[in-house]
């Protein structure tokens, strides 16, 4: 009996799997979860601190166009993958077909890292923003400020959005469509109410011009020399790093999108390519906004207290309280994009408990990867109720230190993961199968260039980002920390160990869940066939097991 497989059904099949994800997402609902991740409402607000207090104003106005290029061209990279290989394993899929099962094993974990903590992190980042917004409108509600409090807060942003995505189906994509719209009709108005509303507006030359070394002492506490511009500026560039990331959403919705080869490639890097220009505009505005630059210094560099100096409470609040909802539409994409992942690689049997996680409920969603998810979410963000003061008794300085390497955790995991496949793809040359959506022959490049700069962004990440948490250092203490490169240092080891001991005895990579044709010998083979498939004519394809003309 023949088989009928749509184009999309039927290049699933060549790559092993059988279609058990609901494929109704179109291409632009692709596209807004991937936007929706980024979500310049979201990165934007939380990590300019990051920036400010690393360089000051030249490390958002001139650092996030000059690294929005280089991510973008990780993007274009990741689309023509994509395309080639349109499936819900994505990155760990594509590294294990092109490096072998151990490639793959690795790519995996690191992918899979880097998609929790950028759920802990976008989660925590909401709760944060909720509080100084309630904060704005409320006095008692100031004085009665705790970690404890936001941690809580942080806890039920989890559970609204995991509730979100067991419960949603079909929803899920319509939210991620209203998210879109909520991120640019949002950036707009708060892009409108801080040019039109402040009394005053920072220079021009002071917004492209001005640096603050606000670290708490790296490089000697000095704002030029080499140890600036070569260790404390590049750390400032994390606000843009991890603003735009977490578009692998887009692969690994694959499996739910129509013509994925083409509508998934694109949604990868046209989610990137309209982040980077919106969120400049956001970020100038912010800039712009500035009315005592010494005052936001003094602050913690944060955007609360821009809003702050610049608005009264009850418009601060406004912009504040716009961007906390737009955290959650984020927090909710990524929560979906982080089950979908852990769904494909359980489907290959590489984590512990596999068949639970690979296991669809009746709205065929990977619920008990959502759950899984957001427990490990909140495990890994407790340190963040640790109070870290950057500044004196007198003048206390709080900073979310524990927050910031939570954030160091999903840019050095997703972006390393991202890396993998990308230089795997350069390795194979010509021989890579290109798809639909494809690079022609600017992958020469492209690739070693995109592979360069997540090396480099994932060494200055696990640096110390005071002198305090230098462990030579006269004022070393362990809350000060950077623990990004104890908890990926720790998690590579157990994964070395996990591989030699067990893991190469039993992980062969992706598996196939589903016959293929008699005489071909395994997915390998006909994946390098899909791109003919077009001679077959018409959307609708007759596969007669046993036949393999069909």
């Amino acid at each position: 009996m023949a088989v009928h497989l749509n184009d999309d059904e039927r290049m699933l099949a060549e790559l092993g799997y059988k279609q058990e994800l609901n494929r109704t997402w179109s291409s632009f609902s692709n596209f807004a979860i991937s936007f929706s991740i980024i979500s310049i409402l979201a990165g934007c607000f939380t990590t300019f601190g990051q920036a400010w207090n690393n360089g000051g104003p030249i490390a958002i106005s001139i650092g996030w166009p000059l690294i929005s290029v280089f991510i973008l061209i990780i993007g274009f990279c990741m689309s023509e993958l994509v395309s080639a290989y349109p499936t819900s394993g994505g990155i760990y899929w594509w590294a294990s077909k092109l490096g072998g099962a151990k490639v793959g094993y690795y790519t995996g974990w690191l992918n899979l890292i880097g998609l929790l903590a950028i759920d802990a992190s976008v989660a925590y980042g909401a709760a944060t923003f909720f509080d100084l917004s309630f904060s704005t409108m409320s006095e008692s509600w100031a004085a009665g400020y705790s970690l404890t409090r936001v941690f809580v807060m942080f806890l039920v942003v989890l559970l609204i959005t995991a509730l979100i995505n067991i419960f949603g189906g079909h929803l899920l994509a319509l939210l991620n469509n209203i998210s879109v719209w909520w991120h640019v009709i949002g950036a707009a108005i708060v892009i409108l109410i801080l040019v039109f509303l402040p009394e005053k507006h920072m220079s021009v030359a002071d917004v492209f011009t001005m640096r603050v070394n606000n670290s708490g002492g790296l490089a000697g506490g000095e704002d030029s020399g080499f140890g600036f511009w070569f260790y404390v500026l590049p750390l400032g560039f994390l606000l843009t790093q991890y603003t735009i990331t977490g578009f692998d959403a887009s692969a690994h919705l694959s499996e739910e999108t129509q013509g994925a080869a083409d509508g998934a490639a694109k949604g990868i890097w046209r989610s990137i390519f309209y982040s980077a220009i919106g969120g400049w505009f956001l970020l100038l505005a912010f800039l712009f906004a500035v009315q005592d630059p010494e005052a936001v210094t003094a602050g913690g560099g944060g955007v609360a207290v821009i809003f702050n100096q610049a608005l009264s409470s009850g418009w601060a609040g406004t912009v504040l309280l716009i961007a906390s909802i737009a955290q959650v539409f984020c927090t909710a994409a990524c929560m979906t994009s982080t089950s979908r992942m852990l769904f494909a690689f359980s489907r290959d049997g590489a984590v512990p408990g596999s068949s639970r996680w690979a296991s669809l409920n009746s709205r065929k969603v990977p619920a008990n990867a959502v759950i899984v998810s957001s427990v490990i979410a909140a495990v890994i963000t407790l340190p963040a109720l640790v109070e870290v003061n950057l500044g004196t008794a007198d003048a206390p300085l709080i900073v979310p230190v524990a927050f910031y390497a939570v954030v160091s955790v999903g840019v050095i995991g997703l972006y390393t993961a991202f890396a993998i496949p990308i230089y795997l793809r350069w390795r194979m040359g010509d021989a890579f199968p290109q798809g639909k959506w494809n690079l022609g022959t600017k992958w020469k490049w492209m690739a070693p260039v995109a592979v360069a700069e997540i090396a480099i962004i994932s060494v200055y990440f696990i640096l110390p980002f005071t002198p305090a948490a230098n462990p030579f250092h006269d004022t070393f203490e362990w809350k000060y920390v950077n623990y990004a490169p104890i908890l990926m240092g720790g998690t590579l080891l157990a994964l070395w160990i996990g591989w030699h001991l067990s893991a190469k005895k039993w992980f062969t990579g992706p598996k196939t869940t589903v016959d293929l044709p008699a005489g071909v010998s395994g997915a390998d083979e006909i994946a390098m066939e899909h791109h003919g498939r077009t001679a077959h004519g018409g959307a609708e394809h007759d596969w007669k097991p046993g036949d393999p003309t069909s």
